[in-house]
């Protein structure tokens, strides 16, 4: 079985809602199982739920070989969308080889420069953005596009907490005036799985569809890496030093 829980899930047992638990998959393992609740139900209801992604219309993702990224590019080669991601050169093969369309070396590229390139000025209908780099992603949109905020990684720097760069990127933050939103035909949304735990009918028709996608061989969850609890410490520098392509597992 696989079960989601909204908060405490780093603990050695805990107890969730009968209504979060779900039949896992035949053939997969335990790691890449407890891998899918939370990236993969966060994709597909921003892709899904939220931005009804229809066949020949382009996403960006940014953290293309994140959890949720690698979760994002398998969802839209399925209903065959189209995709630019952003990542480090290094993680650029095993994404196309994932179904990427368009890779961006965000380090040394102007992200919002080459998507307006490979779209030949016409934007991007989905802009998934966990980096906190709103902004330009919102100016990669097309007409009627929708721009999906979950996370602000950008705010992170380095292993220990800094309440300077939280500031300075906070200070980054833009404020989306309605009347400069609504010439566009955009939309913005805020989206936190964890805040969702409460729509058990929701998630669990999302559930459903993805576990069908398992069964099918159509999606694969991406483990990077498994940790035991008591070095927990290293997961999370794996994550805060973007070395991960995928899912970093805690293991008793």
């Amino acid at each position: 079985m696989i079960a989601a829980t909204r908060f405490g899930g780093q603990s050695e047992l805990v107890c969730v809602d009968a209504s979060s638990v779900y039949p896992m998959p035949a053939g997969l393992s335990f790691a890449e199982a407890a891998s899918i609740p939370v990236v993969w139900l966060t994709a597909w209801h921003m892709l899904i739920e939220l931005a009804n992604l229809k066949a020949g219309q382009t996403v960006l993702i940014h953290a293309a070989a994140g959890g949720v990224g690698t979760a994002a590019v398998q969802i839209c080669k399925k209903l065959q969308a189209r995709t630019i991601g952003t990542a480090s050169a290094a993680k650029h093969e095993r994404l196309r080889a994932l179904g990427l369309d368009h890779a961006i070396d965000y380090r040394t590229e102007d992200f919002e420069a080459r998507v307006m390139d490979i779209t030949k000025g016409h934007g991007v209908d989905v802009a998934l953005d966990a980096t906190g780099a709103f902004k330009q992603s919102y100016r990669c949109l097309a007409p009627m596009g929708k721009l999906m905020m979950f996370g602000a990684s950008n705010a992170v720097s380095g292993d220990k907490r800094s309440l300077w760069a939280a500031a300075r990127a906070a200070a980054k933050m833009p404020f989306f005036h309605p009347l400069k939103m609504m010439p566009g035909n955009s939309a913005v949304f805020g989206i936190n799985i964890g805040r969702l735990w409460g729509e058990a009918e929701l998630l669990g028709r999302e559930m459903g569809e993805l576990m069908k996608g398992f069964a099918s061989g159509d999606y694969k969850a991406i483990v990077d890496s498994e940790v035991p609890f008591a070095e927990a410490p290293r997961a999370h520098q794996r994550l805060t030093s973007r070395g991960n392509f995928g899912k970093v597992l805690l293991v008793p």
